[in-house]
Order: C-alpha cells, then sequence, then structure tokens
C-alpha cells in the first residue's frame, strides 16, 4: 500500500484532449493526491468527476477552458470541498463560504444523484457477491436477441408480437427466482462463513489463553528454582533441574498446539460439508430453473416455428393480408431459409442460457474451493509460525 502511494500520490497530464476513459481512469485513482490537467480540454462536467478524489489535496487546471470562467474558483471550490490548493493557490474561506451559498442547491442535487449511484453500486456488488447479478430484470432475455440476427425479422411475423410478451414474462418470472434464491442462498453462506470464522477465532484465543497461563506458571517456577538453585551444593541437580522443566514446558506448549490443530480440523470439516451443502444444493436448484428457461425457450422456438411456416403457405398462395418489412420477406422464400432463420434464433438463445448457467455454476464452485483451500493455507502457516514461536522461545 505503501509502495501504490507513493506512484500514485503525484500525477501530471499534459494533452491537448483527454479521451473520456483516459479521464476516468485518471479521476478514478483514489489515491491521487496532488493532480495537474493542463491544456487536456477540460469543462465543468468532466471536472465533476474529480469528486471521486476523495484525498485529492492540490490541483491545477491551467489551459482548459473551465479556467476562463469568471465563477471557476467558485465552482471548483463547491464541487471540491476538500480542496486545500487551486493553481498552487490556496482556496481561502471566502471563497469557499461564497462557493456554498452560490451552488447550494446544485451540490444537494449532485449530493443525491451521487448517493443513488453509490446505493446501485452497492447493491450490485452484493448481487455479484451472490452471483446472480442482472438476473432481478431483463437483462438476460434481452441479451438473447441482441446477438440474434434473425429475431427482428421473425419478430413480424403475425402474432409474434403476442408470443413474445408471453414468453418474456414467464422468462424474466424465472431469472428473479434464480435471483431471490441467490440473496437468500448468500445470506446463508455469509453467516455460516461468520459463525466458522469466530469459533476459529475463540479456538485460537482460548489456546493462546491457557499457554499463556502455562508461560507465566513456568516463569514463576523457573525464579523460584533459580533462587532455590543458589542454596544448592549438588552440581547435577544444577543441570538437570531446569532442563526438566525447560522440557515440560516444550512438552505441554506442543500437546497445546496439536489440541487445537485437531480442533480446527473438526471445526473445518463440518464447514466444508455446510458450504458444500449449501452450494450443492443452491446450484442443483439453479440448475432445475435454467432447465425450465430452456424448457420455455423450446416451446417459443416450437411456436415461432409453426406460426413462420403457416405464414410462408399464405406468401405462396398469396393469402397474406399483413404488410411486412422486405428483410422478413426475404426470410419467406422457402420453408429451409425459414427453418433456417428460426433454428438460429433458437440455437442464439439456447447458448446464452447456457452461458449463463454455467457462469453462475463455475463462479460459486471456484468461490467455495478457493476458500478452502486459503483457509487450509492460512491455517497449515499458523501452525508453522506456532511451533518455530515453542521452538524459539525454548532454544
Amino acid at each position: 500500500m505503501k509502495e501504490c502511494m507513493t506512484r500514485c500520490v503525484y500525477r501530471r497530464v499534459t494533452s491537448q484532449r483527454l479521451s473520456t476513459v483516459g479521464f476516468a481512469n485518471a479521476a478514478g485513482d483514489p489515491v491521487i493526491v496532488n493532480l495537474q490537467l493542463k491544456r487536456c480540454e477540460l469543462g465543468e462536467e468532466r471536472v465533476v468527476y474529480l469528486r471521486r478524489l476523495k484525498r485529492l489535496h492540490s490541483l491545477s487546471l491551467a489551459g482548459n477552458p473551465i479556467d476562463k470562467d469568471v465563477n471557476y474558483n467558485t465552482f471548483i471550490a463547491a464541487h471540491l470541498p476538500e480542496l486545500v490548493y487551486l493553481d498552487f493557490r490556496a482556496v481561502d474561506g471566502d471563497t469557499r463560504e461564497l462557493a456554498r451559498v452560490q451552488y447550494l442547491f446544485p451540490i444537494a442535487e449532485l449530493k443525491l444523484i451521487e448517493a443513488q449511484e453509490q446505493q446501485r453500486q452497492e447493491e450490485l456488488q452484493l448481487h455479484k457477491a451472490a452471483y446472480v447479478e442482472f438476473l432481478n430484470d431483463r437483462s438476460l432475455f434481452d441479451s438473447m436477441y441482441d446477438e440474434d440476427t434473425e429475431a427482428a425479422k421473425l419478430a413480424n411475423l403475425p402474432g409474434v408480437a403476442q408470443l413474445l410478451e408471453s414468453y418474456s414474462s414467464q422468462f424474466v418470472a424465472l431469472c428473479r427466482q434464480v435471483f431471490t434464491l441467490g440473496l437468500e442462498q448468500h445470506e446463508r453462506r455469509e453467516a455460516e462463513a461468520s459463525t466458522f470464522f469466530d469459533c476459529v477465532s475463540e479456538a485460537v484465543s482460548d489456546n493462546q489463553e491457557r499457554a499463556a497461563q502455562r508461560l507465566n506458571a513456568f516463569e514463576k517456577e523457573r525464579r523460584e528454582m533459580f533462587s532455590k538453585l543458589h542454596q544448592m551444593t549438588d552440581p547435577k541437580l544444577l543441570e538437570v533441574r531446569p532442563a526438566k522443566c525447560v522440557e515440560e514446558l516444550h512438552d505441554s506448549l506442543m500437546t497445546l498446539e496439536l489440541q487445537l490443530v485437531n480442533q480446527l480440523e473438526d471445526i473445518t470439516k463440518d464447514f466444508e460439508r455446510n458450504i458444500s451443502d449449501m452450494v450443492s444444493g443452491f446450484t442443483e436448484t439453479v440448475q432445475d430453473i435454467f432447465a425450465q428457461c430452456r424448457d420455455l425457450e423450446n416451446h417459443h422456438h416450437e411456436k415461432l416455428l409453426e406460426i413462420a411456416l403457416g405464414t410462408l403457405a399464405k406468401v405462396a398462395k398469396h393469402e397474406l393480408l399483413e404488410d411486412m418489412p422486405d428483410d422478413t420477406l426475404m426470410l419467406l422464400v422457402d420453408k429451409d431459409t425459414v427453418i433456417s432463420a428460426v433454428s438460429a434464433s433458437h440455437d442464439t438463445h439456447l447458448l446464452k442460457i447456457d452461458q449463463r448457467e454455467d457462469e453462475l455454476v463455475t463462479r460459486i464452485t471456484t468461490w467455495s474451493s478457493t476458500m478452502m483451500e486459503k483457509i487450509q493455507s492460512n491455517e497449515v502457516n499458523r501452525n508453522c509460525k506456532r511451533i518455530a514461536e515453542i521452538h524459539t522461545y525454548i532454544a
């Protein structure tokens, strides 16, 4: 972290025009303290991005259109209230007060927008942690059609609009089932993990306390022993008694550590079994729901194909009364073309459903295995460190 702070504490950008992406990256670096953006064609709207820099101390915008504005100083002071220096000059109290009054309502509105955006981001992070982001709306359904080059043409067929409306409502309802279940299961996993880490912490603390009591008893015994040794004349007792005390202490501390290792192993096994059951139960239910999504898509495909072939028959008999765009009529030239278009659309939809299901299952199983590997690795490191501490103390 210290290295990162050293690297990002100062940044200078000089360009005729700073791209939107480049500016967003510069404005999104939370550890920038001093920033110079010279001749970057910056106006008021883009400067507002800099509110993201909570540690920004000094700012220079010389050579940008905004520094020609009569309200330049007050605008910056109002939108960046923590700023100390602007263009290498201190922002005084009078400027701050004038800025507060002049931009009172715009800043209040901006803060409301920022709070709403922060809430949306926090919700999105929660949804991602539950592996169900964008499953509480039409996102997955719409994504199926975004890459479907035939969908727009087929949508113009008679009766397809009503078919799509029914399909989308049922499909989105299933997605929301996954979303709701995902949040519930995430809460359960978080509670289980919290309980596990509390148990581990309690077990370690209790073991450390007992070890500390044993060490205190040893130190007390050693002081008493050395006091008595000064009165002893037998050389053999002078050598044997301290060595025996140290050996007893070593055995006692190692026994405590072995007990802790066994205790943590049992706790970890229970936790791993519980998490495994939760993950497998969740993924099985999710897979069942996605199977229902595929069933819906298959049913929709059959109905769409039926409509398309029926429309083709009407076209062949010159019985089609509805007007349709040319690109739709181009599909209605023969049966093979119609079947090919409907099948291509169907395959695109199934692929999207499969990909989202695989993504969810892969992410949660990876999380589970990665977490258990980390827990086991941390325990090995803790055990090695503890044994080294015991040997160092005894030596």
